[in-house]
């Protein structure tokens, strides 16, 4: 996750939106890091990310110092944009990557930024729609996600949808956020653990005052 300082916006107009996935894919591509689900929410965004050949933690401050080095100067202000360091944490089980997906394309409805799963679908600044196929981002992966679903495009969207939309009624989840995914990753000796042997790398541990999902949930290793 990356907040807005002090909870401010990040993301003013449509315009910063798309400068920020213009510059998320590219450094995506560069970095080959993979993109499960995203989403913008004015004072913050989430990203579900599997991590490639370069650190996780390279790959956010090219983002973070880049779009706030932008936005500075297209907003004529000066200071810091983001609240610290980005917070990431370890998902490991495809049932649980499935739900963080979820979870995270769910958020502009819990956020009353639209009212229904039909105007999710149209919604252009979250990977829900990439998947539904009404918006083209292509960095991010749509075919591992789809696949979980149905064998067919058709079947696969079909079967998210309903995966999506039954996950309306469960609102903020606790066990989707702060210590729910430490206790996924099998507590905080197994994410120490994980550390010491360099099975993979957390950029940052989520501190016990984070709300919402942590965001960017990071894949490490699936």
């Amino acid at each position: 996750m990356c907040r807005g300082i002090e909870k401010r916006k990040v993301f003013d107009i449509d315009a910063d939106r798309e400068h920020f996935l213009e510059r998320l894919g590219g450094i995506l591509q560069d970095t080959r890091t993979t993109c499960y689900a995203w989403v913008l929410i004015p004072s913050h965004f989430h990203l579900l990310l599997r991590t490639g050949p370069t650190p996780i933690s390279t790959v956010m401050r090219r983002l973070l110092t880049g779009y706030a080095l932008w936005y500075n100067r297209a907003h004529r202000r000066h200071g810091h944009l983001f609240q610290n360091r980005f917070k990431s944490i370890l998902c490991q089980e495809d049932a649980y990557l499935l739900e963080l997906v979820r979870y995270i394309h769910l958020n502009p409805i819990r956020a009353g930024i639209v009212e229904s799963l039909d105007d999710l679908a149209l919604y252009p600044f979250s990977g829900h729609s990439v998947l539904m196929g009404t918006v083209k981002r292509t960095w991010q992966d749509t075919e591992g996600i789809l696949g979980m679903f149905g064998k067919s495009v058709g079947s696969a969207r079909r079967g998210y949808k309903n995966y999506v939309e039954n996950g309306i009624a469960q609102g903020k989840r606790g066990d989707l956020s702060g210590g729910g995914l430490i206790r996924s990753a099998g507590g905080w000796e197994a994410v120490k653990a994980l550390k010491r042997f360099s099975r993979t790398r957390l950029s940052d541990v989520l501190p016990r005052r984070a709300c919402a999902l942590v965001q960017p949930a990071v894949v490490g290793t699936l």
